[in-house]
């Protein structure tokens, strides 16, 4: 145990804890697999409360990141909940997760509901901007447009999570500074294993997104699931897990100013 911590420290930089249970064996089992931190994020007003919680009963362990997830942008509470999170942000190391999310069943064919969620994403990229902290960002199906406006309205710092976009944007997120992150769908997620391959691990943070079990739905995951996306992306790069975990964990510590 001591010597599995002593060779990989390791961060989980995007865990929906808030949608778990049994804290303390969360906890416990991250820590007993070489979880060092984890970065909590949020997606609407509950789960900023509740992340914040967890961050409060593990100081210096749970690191809280608050923000309203673009699926979330139909809730009437949203004006609360932005008021929230910035009367919250000095406890915080990141504003997340926001972003864009053109695939939602919502979303698909309604671009009225897309232009909401980009006023909602310029807005919390204002605050992560102005607060001088980083940015935690969900893309899906929408790529080109969630780096468009990052790169118009964001702070210097942002992570794309669970990056699986066109390869021509991902050079173009690169070029503007920014990491995207592996997640245990590193293992078998074509369009996800082809953007780590190509992104230099400079650039790249681990995470587990748990609850979500790409693998298996009925089962939700934890942060004890970030070896799977350390050994996955250690095979990717052809080089050794402690070589990741080395990486992988200044690039976190930098990026998230831990």
């Amino acid at each position: 145990m001591s010597g599995l911590r002593s060779l990989r420290r390791l961060i989980d930089t995007h865990a929906h804890l808030s949608d778990l249970e049994d804290m303390d064996g969360v906890m416990k089992r991250a820590n007993e697999t070489g979880v060092d931190a984890v970065i909590a994020v949020s997606t609407n007003l509950r789960t900023c409360k509740a992340t914040l919680l967890w961050a409060e009963n593990f100081p210096g362990y749970v690191y809280p990141a608050l923000g309203i997830h673009p699926t979330e942008q139909t809730q009437e509470d949203i004006p609360v909940t932005l008021q929230f999170i910035e009367e919250k942000l000095d406890e915080c190391v990141a504003v997340g997760e926001i972003g864009l999310d053109y695939w939602n069943r919502k979303a698909r064919k309604s671009k009225e509901i897309q232009e909401r969620q980009r006023q909602l994403y310029v807005e919390q990229l204002q605050i992560a901007k102005e607060h001088g902290l980083p940015a935690s960002v969900h893309g899906r199906g929408s790529w080109q447009d969630a780096l468009h406006l990052a790169r118009r309205s964001g702070p210097d710092r942002v992570v794309f999570h669970w990056f699986s976009g066109p390869l021509d944007v991902l050079r173009e997120l690169i070029d503007s500074g920014y990491h995207i992150s592996a997640t245990p769908a590193a293992e078998f997620s074509k369009n996800h294993r082809a953007a780590l391959t190509v992104a230099p691990l400079e650039r790249i943070v681990i995470e587990t997104d748990a609850p979500i079990n790409p693998r298996n739905r009925n089962r939700p995951s934890e942060p004890s699931n970030l070896l799977t996306a350390l050994k996955a992306l250690a095979e990717l790069k052809d080089t050794s897990e402690d070589e990741v975990a080395k990486v992988t964990t200044k690039n976190a510590e930098e990026l998230f100013s831990i």
